[in-house]
């Protein structure tokens, strides 16, 4: 029996198992580095289908191995964690747990790969072994992928790939792209400090809250002309606080943000810009600050064997499966895989075809169920075509 057969004999018998999973996890999610019960869900049921997994350092994460211990080894990666976001969407499998919510897709990624292990297991003879990482803290910066690695993950690895749920792509519709396809992420907060005083007399004390306008206004425009606008960086402010009353100058504010960039290049010298661009805009102000900056992850950067293997397992889904995608401006862990091993990440369709398409990270974000198989059927194509690589 082929691996292509043995996983539709395993979806006609098991596709309701796989929906009854994902509405499991999503009703109850887990923040990053909590994942403690949706480990132990995912170990019992490979444990019970004769794997072997093993839990990662801490408690929460895994990976398993199927096929032949011996020979060239893939990897595949799915994120377990949720938001720290109530749910709205109304559905009878919302999340129970107050103002977390699976509003990415990470439910889904789970099931997905737990039944790509099962399906897997159900075939006598791989034709390459397959490690599977279910990952912690995706949704945490830097990452849990970095976990992962330092307990292992990747020893003997070769290749590792991923999929991730799109809300702009149809349900039966998975893309791919060579080279970059997510973006660089950090986060810096700036905090001012000044004596405070009258706002009638802002010549005899620091101007907090005109300290905080030049740099909402004068971050972004300077790194608009310091680098190369081809390498879509972005620096956005997400959150501003400073002062209570009309007349009066704050003694503190602070200002926190964004930084993305599609070039890994860029992203090397963003912090260092950022910093000497804040002390030269606040310079003459008089005004005393400090600034934490937290780097986050690299872009996901597609190899290209491993992505024309992605794009072979996809195309053998059926015809019109393969659609074409662009660069994100979102960050994902991935990336730190990529930084140790080939490989590549592809988006996986979920819109229903009706109704407006919901963003990742809103309230109200669910997903069309036929994805999930959809997803099995690339993940284990993946396998079939590493084989040949």
């Amino acid at each position: 029996m082929s691996l292509h057969e043995a996983t539709e004999l395993w979806l006609d018998a098991h596709f309701g198992d796989l929906v009854a999973w994902r509405r499991h996890l999503h009703a109850h999610p887990e923040l990053g580095r909590q994942e403690f019960a949706t480990t132990q869900f995912v170990a019992s049921r490979l444990a019970d289908a004769g794997l072997n997994p093993k839990v990662l350092p801490g408690g929460t994460g895994l990976v398993c191995d199927v096929g032949p211990a011996h020979g060239p080894m893939i990897a595949l990666r799915a994120d377990m964690d949720a938001l720290p976001m109530a749910e709205r969407t109304g559905a009878p499998y919302a999340s129970v747990v107050p103002n977390v919510a699976h509003a990415c897709g990470h439910d889904a990624h789970t099931a997905i790969l737990l039944g790509v292990a099962l399906a897997l297991a159900s075939v006598p003879e791989l034709p390459v072994g397959v490690r599977l990482i279910f990952q912690a803290a995706e949704e945490l910066m830097p990452g849990g992928a970095i976990d992962a690695i330092a307990a292992g993950a990747l020893t003997g690895v070769s290749r590792i790939f991923a999929l991730h749920c799109d809300p702009r792509l149809a349900v039966g519709r998975v893309a791919v792209r060579a080279g970059p396809i997510t973006s660089a992420a950090d986060q810096l907060e700036v905090t001012l400090h000044s004596p405070g005083g009258h706002t009638s007399r802002p010549h005899l004390t620091g101007d907090l809250v005109y300290g905080l306008g030049t740099l909402i206004t004068g971050v972004p425009g300077v790194l608009s002309r310091r680098i190369d606008p081809r390498n879509s960086t972005v620096m956005v402010w997400g959150a501003v606080n400073a002062g209570v009353a009309a007349n009066a100058i704050p003694q503190s504010g602070s200002a926190a943000g964004t930084i993305r960039t599609a070039s890994r290049e860029t992203w090397d010298t963003l912090e260092s810009i950022v910093r000497e661009t804040v002390s030269s805009l606040l310079a003459p102000l008089g005004l005393d600050h400090t600034l934490q900056y937290r780097r986050g992850v690299p872009p996901v950067v597609n190899e290209e064997i491993s992505t024309r293997i992605v794009t072979h397992a996809i195309e053998a889904v059926g015809p019109d499966v393969l659609a074409d995608t662009r660069q994100s401006g979102g960050g994902e862990d991935f990336s730190w895989y990529l930084e140790e091993v080939p490989g590549a990440m592809a988006r996986l369709g979920v819109w229903s075809g009706r109704g407006p398409q919901l963003d990742l990270h809103q309230p109200t974000f669910d997903l069309d169920e036929r994805s999930l198989a959809v997803g099995v059927r690339v993940l284990t194509n993946i396998v079939e075509q590493a084989a040949q690589y």
